[in-house]
């Protein structure tokens, strides 16, 4: 290979490690400014009534695992963000849990499942199926669903 190629390559590495680097900064400078709470997010387009389900019983999602904390619940509204920071509306105690892991909204008066951009995946196990579907795009979840965050896993009851 000549040597003008390899100078090249290596200034191409360089430029790549100095915008690696920058982006890092500017995602730290950006969490600093913001203090480790979540932007808030916009309000779904339309919405049923809050905290309804399919056939109109409140919804919640309920504490499978881990263990100490099954059987705890958390009513569905419109909206409810999960993760581990103190401004979520369903907040888990979970290592492999983001800050701001995943929302629970509805839309058209179905519950949907969205990701935020979490480090390890959201995941929904329909009731009945071993399949484990990782959520990519908002999915829509009913009644006996499992939605797995980490390790922790909640299930969606009327």
């Amino acid at each position: 290979m000549p040597e003008s190629l390899l100078t090249i390559l290596k200034f191409l590495l360089v430029i790549l490690l100095y915008l690696f680097f920058f982006r890092v900064l500017r995602a730290v400078w950006a969490e600093v400014q913001s203090g480790g709470e979540p932007a808030p997010r916009p309000a779904p387009r339309r919405a049923a009534r809050p905290g309804r389900g399919e056939r109109g019983g409140v919804s919640r999602l309920k504490v499978v695992e881990p263990a100490p904390q099954r059987g705890r619940t958390f009513d569905l509204g419109e909206e409810v963000t999960v993760g581990r920071a103190a401004g979520c509306g369903v907040r888990v105690d979970d290592t492999y849990a983001s800050q701001l892991h995943a929302r629970v909204f509805q839309r058209d008066g179905q519950y949907h499942v969205e990701d935020l951009g979490s480090t390890n995946g959201t995941y929904v196990n329909r009731r009945g199926t071993r399949s484990r579907d990782k959520v990519t795009t908002p999915m829509a979840v009913q009644s006996g669903d499992r939605i797995i965050i980490g390790q922790t896993v909640l299930e969606v009851v009327r």
